[in-house]
């Protein structure tokens, strides 16, 4: 079974309903489930997705939003050895190094983002959600 890690831009596309991006962000949610894909959101994503959704939609709205995704999705940690694996990185944003080393810790095979830039240096695969989703096409 194939493990995938989701960056904390594809979750708030959908938490905020960020459009261009909610369509292909949430249609990789129903390719993950369809295929059986092992998902995961980092441990610091969960953080971030509830402090950007509670200004945008509220406490209680951000609240049910991730008791919803925690039921789709499993959670990476992020303990003192990603961290320090983080700090080592070639992966010069601190937040994505961390992502990329809870990922490789749970050997994750690959990160969808809608910022590959950011993972340049990554040892793993990178895709953006339309990416993905082109894969599962052929």
């Amino acid at each position: 079974m194939r493990t995938v890690l989701l960056d904390t831009n594809v979750i708030l596309d959908i938490a905020l309903k960020r459009e261009p991006f909610f369509t292909n962000s949430a249609e990789v949610f129903r390719v993950i489930e369809k295929n059986h894909y092992n998902a995961f959101v980092s441990a610091t994503s969960i953080n971030d997705i509830y402090y950007i959704a509670r200004k945008d939609k509220g406490h209680k709205t951000a609240i049910e939003f991730i008791k919803n995704l925690i039921e789709l999705v499993d959670i990476a940690g992020v303990d003192k050895f990603v961290i320090l694996d983080a700090i080592d990185s070639n992966i010069t944003d601190f937040e994505d190094a961390i992502q990329n080393h809870a990922a490789i810790k749970i050997e994750c095979d690959s990160i969808i983002t809608r910022n590959k830039r950011d993972f340049k240096n990554s040892e793993l695969q990178i895709f953006t959600p339309d990416e993905f989703l082109n894969t599962m096409k052929t």
